[in-house]
């Protein structure tokens, strides 16, 4: 057995610099999706790709070795008596990948699928995400391996609840410590669990709510939260093909979304949400794959009612219009200009990458594209937009939550009446030198009215994205690197700027 799985009892372990050789794959007892005939695991991906990266560094082994290791892990089993009376021993984890900024941040899914492998490769991922769209946390993730279908609203409440306080007695949650949000599996409703029961244990801290992100609006959420992810998708491929050396390389005959088709694969917040951006901007969502089974509709889809029907009907098979697809992993395969796999990691490998056939690909979940298809692809003309930049939209309007609870006010509340004064004397003085009749009142107000939450939202995520963009397109230029590699560099780069001379790696 791997020495690092030795000194996990079966009860809790806490690990030091957890060090990890890319050399030796894990093999890992509590389950998890096998990766595809002859690739790494979904952590020695993650660590290839940021060895890849190195290369392109001026940063000496021994450091970059200390950016690239876990920082610590937390392993806890504990025991959970059903109302049927049938005991679980539930098995859950929380990493952190890195601590040269605080708090740690990342998501908690709740998964059968969970293992250590899983949380240690998406806590590293994390870190360089953050990085990438200059979010100053570390990379953290967390889990806990259960399928919540199999557990009532009660029993996922203790679960979540007793999960929180393992993860308080270790110290492995806090608004400067290790700052949780949802993933798969989890949402809103189990991150009001989690900060209500931190907060029982805070003693009166006011910055409590600020332990977990996520949130509902009423109990000290962000508005815009919900579709962060999937809108971070959107312009993050808004912005790539808007280049038109870029569109030009994958094949696409001009740089607007218009008319392009889209496809993807899982059909959850992520996949819905950025299908629906899609939409708006005039593409076709030509195919949506599931779990049990895909729709296709050469015409396009719209993904509001495809998304009623599913919630209607529990499957997206039978939409009217649409061509159903008995194999979901087929729609992978159908030609389009724009292929979003937002589902699970290592969907497309050296196994089925020849059979793709889109322009490009938006990594809407992390890890969806295995090192071995990326070298296929990329010598095929194909735009791999990768997860550690595409989706950190979540991370980003994360942030946004994290700061609002910290300075306990809406943003928008103190200068948005201002702002439409100030917008409402421009708009006057110049309808009096300028001659121009009175604007009607729909005209005035799409003027005049000041930012809400929502859309000062909306816009820091847009910028936040637009700026990370074009950051990773000059290096690749630079560097004559792929995306991926580009965006790796300069999370690198940002991690080495911030961690020299602060104490927390030697140089």
């Amino acid at each position: 057995m791997h020495p690092v799985l030795t000194r996990l009892s079966k009860s809790t372990g806490l690990l030091a610099r957890a060090r990890l050789p890319t050399a030796a794959p894990l093999r890992f007892a509590s389950g998890g999706l096998s990766p595809a005939e002859g690739e790494p695991n979904f952590l020695n991906m993650v660590d290839m790709y940021f060895q890849r990266a190195a290369a392109h560094t001026p940063h000496k082994p021994g450091f970059l070795e200390q950016i690239r290791v876990v920082d610590s892990v937390l392993a806890v089993s504990f025991p959970f008596k059903k109302k049927d009376g049938d005991i679980k021993i539930i098995q859950a984890y929380r990493a952190q990948h890195s601590h040269h900024r605080l708090p740690c941040k990342g998501g908690i899914r709740f998964s059968p699928d969970v293992n250590l492998q899983e949380v240690m490769a998406l806590a590293s991922l994390m870190t360089y995400k953050c990085a990438v769209v200059d979010v100053p946390f570390g990379g953290a993730k967390g889990g806990i391996c259960i399928n919540p279908k199999e557990y009532d609203e009660e029993e996922l409440e203790r679960i979540t609840r007793r999960y929180t306080l393992e993860l308080v007695q270790k110290n492995f949650i806090g608004p400067g410590i290790d700052v949780p949000a949802p993933d798969m599996g989890t949402g809103g409703r189990e991150m009001s669990w989690i900060a209500s029961t931190y907060s029982a244990f805070a003693n009166g801290d006011v910055n409590a709510l600020a332990c977990v992100t996520g949130k509902p609006i009423a109990q000290g959420g962000v508005r815009g939260r919900a579709e962060a992810t999937g809108l971070g998708v959107y312009y993050g491929v808004r912005e790539f093909l808007s280049d038109e050396i870029d569109a030009k390389k994958c094949g696409l005959s001009d740089t607007s979304l218009k008319g392009k088709t889209v496809v993807l694969q899982g059909f959850g917040n992520v996949g819905y949400w950025a299908a629906k951006f899609f939409h708006d901007a005039g593409c076709k969502i030509i195919a949506v794959a599931e779990h049990n089974g895909a729709v296709y509709d050469k015409a396009g889809m719209n993904p509001e009612a495809l998304l009623a029907f599913k919630q209607d009907k529990g499957t997206l098979i039978g939409f009217p219009g649409s061509t159903a697809i008995k194999n979901s992993t087929d729609a992978l395969f159908l030609e389009c200009d724009i292929l979003v796999p937002a589902a699970s990691e290592q969907q497309i490998h050296k196994g089925n990458c020849k059979n793709i056939k889109a322009k490009v690909i938006a990594e809407g979940a992390n890890g969806p594209v295995t090192p071995a298809a990326e070298e296929y692809l990329l010598t095929q003309g194909v735009m791999i937009i990768p997860d550690l930049l595409l989706n950190a939209g979540g991370v980003t309007v994360s942030y946004f939550e994290w700061l609002k609870n910290l300075s306990h006010v809406r943003f928008g509340r103190i200068n948005r009446k201002w702002e439409e004064h100030g917008k409402a004397q421009l708009v006057e003085y110049l309808e009096k030198t300028m001659g121009r009749t009175t604007l009607s009142k729909e005209a005035r107000a799409a003027i005049v009215t000041g930012g809400d939450e929502e859309k000062l939202v909306h816009s820091g995520l847009e910028d936040t994205m637009i700026v990370a963009v074009n950051e990773t397109r000059l290096t690749a230029r630079a560097k004559k690197i792929d995306f991926r590699t580009a965006a790796y560099v300069n999370a690198i780069n940002k991690i080495a700027a911030t961690a020299k001379g602060s104490g927390v790696i030697f140089q």
